[in-house]
Order: structure tokens, then sequence, then C-alpha cells
């Protein structure tokens, strides 16, 4: 897997440090097996530092012991009846809406808690992308990689050399690039791609080309069907493709998304062999790469847990649809929406995921149309807090963190809503009128929960206040001494 070590659910806490600073960890790093390293931790001190002497007429204190502020996970049993008493006075709130549900989950027990509200399926929003993390990391792997790669077609002094795209969704332009959008360090560049080719090809003296590019590991409509129709225009998100670069963007730094990002991809690959000093002759245009194509360079994206943390930390549509088509064709079927919605249906199913109400269209919950149970968002959980399948823990070690990271790092923001912070680990999901967080998090007694909490029926007006509800409701859990 691409992070070493014990990860705990990823459950973020704080200390109390000499001088009274509070820090916030996350318990990949601080609950780490003994003696190891983590990659996400700090270097590892190579000596005891020495200890240094105050200036004259300077009179330190005694530093005081390190004291946790939150009990370990223990095995408790949560009271159903404090857990629903703790919850109700926030439920009762109109603010919610007229179609809300709330599911508890003990997930040292694998049983649920509690469950209140109206039994019929909701809009999960974004909170899909876990159905779409789970199953990708169950068919492909935490360790897969998608390669990038430019192969030659002829062995003339002017051969075609065809960018061929294996659905990489974090292919980013450039390093630079990469860090404008956030995405995780390390991922592979067409820039590296470029130098690598023209590497390749200096045996060979060649210094006038041709690009295409193959863009057909995917097939079917680039938008979901079930979409709004303004999606693709008003660049909410891109057309779907096994080959872009930035996620489709125009700039890296700008919304904007080309209307063809295939055929940008391979403009970047011509704008790149240009630099390095080849002649690019004509313009790229879409190939089918022969499969008897030399290869010239091919480049790894990162590792799917990799991937998968980033999709659910920033809740990247792009990712996710992507991710959706690659279980399609884990799965023996085709890289498409249908593909991706049949195979993530037959995985899911064979994990033990209730599925019976449960209807998707697309991965990354864009789709209105889109149904889900809490049970089954429930069982997703369960199963990202499974110790018997590691495999599958980035579902719930990658959520981000109440108040400090990724879509909830401006959450949690009530007063209301501060014993959740760094406790809660969740997934949000919204569109309008429709607003959900589920997750995990750690009582203040030490009892280990699941959560999931929707609503799909808010007001516009309401929308703020709604998302504030979500928020302390997790709280609540994270909060509560519910245990027998």
């Amino acid at each position: 897997m691409g992070r070493s070590g014990t990860v705990a659910l990823g459950i973020a806490v704080a200390v109390v440090v000499a001088g009274g600073t509070v820090v916030a960890l996350d318990a990949a790093e601080v609950l780490d097996l003994p003696g190891e390293w983590s990659s996400t931790s700090p270097a590892a001190p190579s000596a005891e530092p020495a200890d240094v002497e105050p200036p004259p007429g300077l009179s330190l204190p005694a530093a005081a012991a390190l004291q946790p502020i939150l009990d370990p996970v223990r095995n408790q049993r949560p009271d159903p009846a404090a857990l629903l008493a703790r919850l109700t006075p926030v439920l009762n709130d109109r603010d919610l809406g007229r179609h809300a549900g709330v599911i508890v989950q003990d997930l040292v027990r694998d049983r649920v808690v509690v469950t209140t509200g109206d039994r019929d399926p909701y809009v999960p929003a974004s909170t899909l992308k876990l159905f779409t993390a789970t199953a990708a990391l169950s068919a492909l792997g935490p360790d897969h990689r998608f390669n990038t790669s430019v192969v030659r077609t002829g062995r003339s002094r002017q051969p075609t050399l065809v960018l061929v795209g294996g659905g990489d969704p974090l292919l980013a332009s450039t390093a630079e690039a990469a860090d404008i959008l956030d995405f995780p360090a390390g991922g592979a560049t067409v820039s590296a791609l470029a130098t690598d080719t023209v590497r390749a090809l200096r045996s060979d003296r060649v210094d006038r080309v041709r690009v295409g590019f193959d863009a057909g590991l995917f097939t079917g409509p680039a938008a979901a069907p079930s979409w709004e129709r303004d999606y693709l225009p008003n660049d909410v998100v891109s057309p779907v493709s096994a080959l872009w670069v930035d996620q489709g963007r125009v700039d890296p730094a700008l919304l904007d998304r080309s209307a063809d990002p295939a055929l940008a991809a391979a403009e970047e690959l011509a704008r790149a062999l240009e630099r390095r000093g080849l002649t690019v002759v004509g313009s790229p245009e879409a190939v089918a790469a022969p499969a008897r194509s030399v290869e010239l360079a091919t480049r790894p994206g990162l590792e799917l847990d990799t991937v998968v943390e980033h999709v659910l930390q920033v809740s990247d549509n792009e990712g996710a649809e992507v991710l959706l088509r690659h279980v399609g064709l884990a799965t023996d079927r085709v890289g498409s929406f249908t593909g991706g919605v049949a195979g993530t249906r037959a995985v899911l199913r064979r994990l033990g995921v209730p599925y019976e109400e449960v209807t998707i269209y697309d991965g990354s919950g864009l789709s209105r149309d889109n149904r889900v149970t809490r049970g089954a968002l429930a069982q997703v959980l369960q199963l990202g807090a499974d110790e018997d399948r590691p495999e599958l823990r980035p579902v719930t070690a990658g959520l981000p963190v109440a108040h400090f990271t990724g879509t909830l790092a401006s959450r949690f923001l009530e007063p209301e809503a501060r014993a959740g912070r760094g406790f809660v680990r969740a997934k949000t999901g919204t569109l309008s009128h429709v607003h959900g967080l589920a997750g995990t998090t750690v009582t203040r007694d030490g009892a280990l929960l699941g959560f999931a909490f929707l609503t799909d029926r808010v007001p516009l007006r309401d929308t703020l206040d709604s998302r504030a509800l979500l928020d302390t409701l997790a709280s609540r859990l994270a909060g509560c001494g519910c245990s027998r």
C-alpha cells in the first residue's frame, strides 16, 4: 500500500504539549506501530537532542507531563437509548427538512445501534463516493497504478508518437500544475513523459514527429444522461476521459474545462516535445495505437489508496468518475457509466452491502437520480473499519477531519459542533436541497461509531442551517459518554 504503518481509522486527536500549546495530530501518526514511523509521520530523530541551558535571567518552569485528552478506543458498548437522547433535540429542528434520516453503527460489533427518520432511500450526493471508493479498492487493490504511455508507430525518421491514456485521474501537465491543483506529490506528468520520449528517440536521430492520442480505454458518453444539462457547459465537471491532463482543465489555476480533454492532453505533449527540441508536424489526431507499437515511455500514476484518499478529501468528482470506469473494466465489463455502475453493484453485493433499494447512475454523486439507503452507507463504513479487510481501510482512514482537512476544513464552526473538531472523520454530500454527512468518530468514553446523516428536501433558505445541524449531530456523538 502507498502508506505504511497501522491506521486506526485516521481519527484526529489533539494533545497538549509543554507550554500549553495544543497540537492536532492524525491517529495515523500517533497510533502507528511501536518503534515504526509511517510515511506521513515526521522523520525519526537521529539522536537524542542535547539539553540547552536558558539564557541568563530566564527561568523556565518544568515541562508538564503529556496528558491525552481522548480515551483510546476501547471495547465499549454504546447505549442506544442514550445516543438517541443526545441526537433527538437536533433531529427535531425543522431546518433539517422534510425527509431526513440517521443511522449509527457500532463498528466494533458490526451492529446498528440507532436508526431513525424516513425509511425511503435518499439522494446521496457526494457521500456516494464512499461506494465508488470501496468498489475500486476491492476490485483493483490499494497498490494498483494507472499507467500513461507514449508509443511509436512506424520506423521512419518521422514517426507518429501516440499518447495512450490509461485512465490516470491525476495525470498532470507538470509537477507545478499538480501542486496548484493540490494533487498528492509524486504523480505522473506529461512533462516527464516528454523527457523520457526524447531520450528514447536520440539513438535513432529522430527530430521530426507527428503526435496522436488514444483514449479508447473508456467508452460510452462523457457525461451521465441523468446529470444536469449545464454541468459540462458551466464547467461543473470535465467530460470523462481515459486521457486528460490536470483533470481536463484548460489552466490548472482556473475552473474552465476543455471540451476535448484527450486532444488537450496530446497538445500538451506536443508542446513539451517541442520545448525539448523536436519538431512536431501537424496537429494531434485521435488514433488507435497498434498492438505492435514500440513503447518509448510510460509513467505510472499514484497508488490507488492515495488516489482514493484524494478523491474523498476534496470530493473530486472527476476522479470518482474515472474510478467508476476502472471498476467496470476490473469486473470484465466496459469502462463506461453503465459498465462501472454494474461493476460497483456486483462488488458491493459480494462484500455484503444491502443493495436492494440502492440505485446509482454515476460514481461521483452528481446525479439527482441516485438513491441509497442508510443501511447500505453504514455497511460501507463498516467494511472500511474491518481489521480483516485492510485493503478497504482508506475508505475510512482517508476521510476529511472535522475542522482541519479537506471538505471539512471550514465546517464544525459553531460552538455546538466544538466536540467534533478533530474527532470526527466524514464524507460530505452537497447538492441544492441535499445534504449528507457519513463517517466515523470515537466517543468521549472510547466507543467507535460509524454514522450517516442524510436529508434531501431542504429549502434553499435553510442550506447553511441544515449543514450546521449535521455537524452538530456528529459532534453530539463524539462528545457522548454513552457507553454501558
